[in-house]
C-alpha cells in the first residue's frame, strides 16, 4: 500500500519548467524596446560628439586629437556671421510664418469671413509640397534673371528694375516663411477654437472693436499657444536645409546647415568640423525644445475651456470680411497655385522659357518622357515606397510598447524612457544624417551604404512622432481592461496584442499614415547617407536641380506632388473607413 501511495505522489509530481518557459515574455519585449530605445537615441549622438574632436583622416595622415574644431566653430569671426545669419534666418522665417498664419487662423475660426470651410480643407495642400520643390517653384518665379514674377512685372512697368530678389537673406525667409505659415495656420486654428469666446463677446458689448478685441483679448488668452508655436517654427527654420542649400549657397549666404553640407562634400572631407557645427545647432535646437517643453506646463493661468457648452458666434467684419476672404485667396495662390503652375508649365517646355505665345507653340512631353526612362526612377520609387513603409510599421510597434511601459506600468524610470524616445527631437534632420553616417563609418557592420543605414536614420528621425500619437490613444485605455484579461489567464502578450492593440488602432493608423508621407518627402536626413542604388525620390529631385535640368525636375515634381496628394487622399478615406479622427 505505502508503495502504490509513492508511486501516485511521484506521478501527481510535475516536472520543473525548463528555462525558456520560466522567462516571462512581457520582460523580454520591454528589455528589447529600452535598448532599442537608448541605441537610436544615444549612440549617434555619443559619436557625433566623438568625432568633433578629431581631425580629418587622409591617405597619409590618420586622425588626431584636436580642440581645433570648437576653436574654428566657436571663436573665428566667420563663424559668429554664421551664427548672425542663421538666428536672423530662422528668427525671421518664424516670425514671418508665425505673423501669416496667425491672422489666417484667426480670420478662418473668429470672423465671419466667406468660404471659411475650403479654406480650411485646402490648408493641408501645402504641406503635401516637399521642401525641395517649393523651393525650386519659388526660384523659378522670383530669381533675378528668369523669375516669371519679375519678367511680368517689368514687361507691365517697362522697366529692368528688379522687383524680387530671392537670392537674398529676406528671399530666404520669404520662401521658408511661406512653406512653414500652413502649420502655424494649423496649430493656432486649434488653440482659437478650444478658446471659449464669452470674453471677446463681452468685449465686443462693452464697444471694442474687432481688431482692438483680438489684439488685447484673444492674443493675450492664446499667448501659450503663440510661445509654443513660435519655438516649433524656430526650430524648424534653423534645421532647415532645402532653403539655405539651394537659395543661399549660390550667392554666399550660409547658415548652419549648409555650412555642414559643406564641410561634409569638401576635400578631403572635413567630418571633425561639420560635427562641431552640429553640435553647435543640437545645443540651439536643444533649447528651444526645452522651453517648448516647460510651457506646456504652465499654461493653466491661460485656461479658458470649462465644463460648460459654448458655442462661438463670429465677429461680424461688416463689408471687411470681402477683404479678408481675398487675402485668403492671394495666400493660397502664392503658397499652391503659383508653385504648382510654374512647375506644371517648366515641365512641358523642352528648354526653360517665360510664358508666351510662341512658347505655347512648342509644348512638349519630353521631360516626361525624360524622367520616366532615368535610369534611377524606378529603384529611387521603389526604395522610397520600402523605407516609408517599414519606418512607419517599426516606429508605430516600438512607440506602442514604449507608451504601454510609460502610460501603464509604475516602473522605476520610465519617464527616462520617455525622454530617450522623445530625444531625436532635438535632432536637426541634417545632424541626425552626419551623426548616424560618423557611427556606421567607425563601427563597420555591413550597412554603410545599403538602406539598412537610411532605415535606422528614419525610425530615429520620426520616432518622437510615433510616441505621440500612441500617447493620446494609449491614455483612453482604461486599466481595468487589461485586469480582466489578466484575472482570465490570458498572459501579458496576448493581453496586448488582442486587447491593446485593436484598441490603439486608430492612433496607430493615423501616425503610421503621417510617417509614410513625411517619409516620402526627406531629404536632408538622407543626402549624406545615400549611395548609388539606395537614392530616394527626393534625391532624384536634388541630383537634377545640381544637373541644371530644370525642367526634367519639373515634371518629376509635378508627378511626386500629384502622386503625394493622391497618397493624402487615400488616407483620409482610409482614416475615415477605421475611425480616425485626427490625422
Amino acid at each position: 500500500m505505502e508503495i502504490v501511495d509513492q508511486r501516485s505522489v511521484v506521478l501527481s509530481e510535475k516536472p520543473p519548467p525548463l528555462l525558456w518557459q520560466r522567462i516571462d515574455l512581457k520582460w523580454i519585449i520591454i528589455g528589447l524596446s529600452v535598448v532599442v530605445v537608448a541605441y537610436l537615441g544615444l549612440v549617434p549622438l555619443g559619436f557625433l560628439i566623438w568625432q568633433s574632436f578629431f581631425t580629418p583622416q587622409t591617405a597619409a595622415k590618420a586622425a588626431q586629437f584636436t580642440l581645433g574644431n570648437f576653436g574654428t566653430a566657436y571663436t573665428s569671426v566667420e563663424t559668429l556671421r554664421l551664427f548672425l545669419t542663421s538666428l536672423k534666418f530662422a528668427l525671421g522665417t518664424s516670425i514671418f510664418a508665425f505673423v501669416t498664419g496667425t491672422t489666417l487662423a484667426w480670420m478662418n475660426e473668429r470672423t465671419n469671413t466667406p468660404f471659411k470651410n475650403l479654406f480650411f480643407a485646402l490648408s493641408i495642400i501645402p504641406l503635401i509640397i516637399p521642401g525641395i520643390l517649393f523651393t525650386v517653384a519659388w526660384i523659378l518665379l522670383a530669381s533675378p534673371k528668369i523669375g516669371l514674377l519679375n519678367l511680368a512685372l517689368q514687361g507691365w512697368f517697362q522697366t529692368d528694375y528688379v522687383f524680387f530678389n530671392v537670392y537674398s537673406i529676406w528671399g530666404m525667409v520669404w520662401v521658408e516663411g511661406l512653406h512653414y505659415s500652413p502649420m502655424a495656420f494649423l496649430i493656432m486654428t486649434a488653440a482659437f477654437r478650444s478658446m471659449d469666446p464669452s470674453l471677446e463677446e463681452s468685449a465686443l458689448m462693452s464697444g471694442a472693436s474687432v481688431f482692438r478685441v483680438a489684439w488685447h483679448v484673444t492674443l493675450k488668452l492664446a499667448w501659450p499657444a503663440i510661445f509654443a508655436t513660435l519655438l516649433i517654427l524656430f526650430v524648424r527654420a534653423i534645421e532647415s536645409f532645402e532653403v539655405p542649400a539651394l537659395i543661399g549657397l549660390p550667392v554666399g549666404i550660409h547658415v548652419f546647415t549648409s555650412s555642414i553640407y559643406q564641410a561634409i562634400h569638401q576635400y578631403p572631407s572635413n567630418v571633425g568640423l561639420a560635427s562641431a557645427y552640429a553640435v553647435t545647432l543640437l545645443l540651439i535646437t536643444t533649447v528651444a525644445v526645452y522651453f517648448q517643453s516647460r510651457l506646456s506646463g504652465k499654461g493653466s493661468k491661460y485656461s479658458t475651456m470649462t465644463g460648460k457648452g459654448f458655442r462661438p458666434r463670429p465677429m461680424d467684419l461688416g463689408k471687411w470680411r470681402y477683404l479678408t476672404a481675398g487675402m485668403f485667396m492671394l495666400y493660397f495662390t502664392m503658397i499652391v497655385a503659383l508653385p504648382f503652375l510654374v512647375l506644371l508649365w517648366s515641365s512641358f517646355q523642352k528648354f526653360y522659357s517665360v510664358p508666351s505665345l510662341g512658347a505655347l507653340k512648342v509644348l512638349t512631353l519630353d521631360a516626361y518622357r525624360f524622367v520616366l526612362g532615368y535610369p534611377t526612377l524606378v529603384e529611387s520609387v521603389r526604395n522610397s515606397v520600402v523605407l516609408a513603409l517599414a519606418s512607419a510599421t517599426v516606429i508605430m510597434l516600438l512607440t506602442s510598447v514604449i507608451c504601454w511601459i510609460v502610460v501603464k506600468t509604475k516602473i522605476p524610470g520610465r519617464w527616462l524612457l520617455d525622454n530617450l524616445a522623445s530625444l531625436p527631437m532635438v535632432f536637426p534632420g541634417l545632424v541626425l544624417g552626419l551623426a548616424v553616417m560618423v557611427f556606421y563609418l567607425n563601427a563597420d557592420i555591413g550597412i554603410y551604404g545599403t538602406l539598412w543605414i537610411m532605415l535606422l536614420a528614419y525610425v530615429t528621425r520620426f520616432m518622437p512622432y510615433g510616441l505621440r500619437y500612441c500617447t493620446t490613444s494609449m491614455m483612453q485605455i482604461h486599466k481595468e481592461l487589461e485586469e480582466s484579461a489578466s484575472m482570465s489567464g490570458a498572459s501579458w502578450a496576448t493581453t496586448f496584442r488582442r486587447i491593446i492593440l485593436p484598441l490603439l488602432k486608430p492612433g496607430l493608423l493615423a501616425g503610421w499614415i503621417y510617417i509614410v508621407i513625411v517619409s516620402i518627402r526627406e531629404l536632408s536626413t538622407s543626402i549624406l547617407l545615400y549611395s548609388p542604388g539606395t537614392e530616394v525620390v527626393s534625391i532624384v529631385v536634388w541630383e537634377l536641380w545640381e544637373n541644371g535640368q530644370y525642367v526634367e525636375l519639373s515634371a518629376l515634381g509635378v508627378m511626386f506632388i500629384v502622386a503625394l496628394f493622391a497618397l493624402v487622399l487615400f488616407a483620409q478615406w482610409l482614416g475615415r473607413r477605421f475611425g480616425v479622427k485626427e490625422m
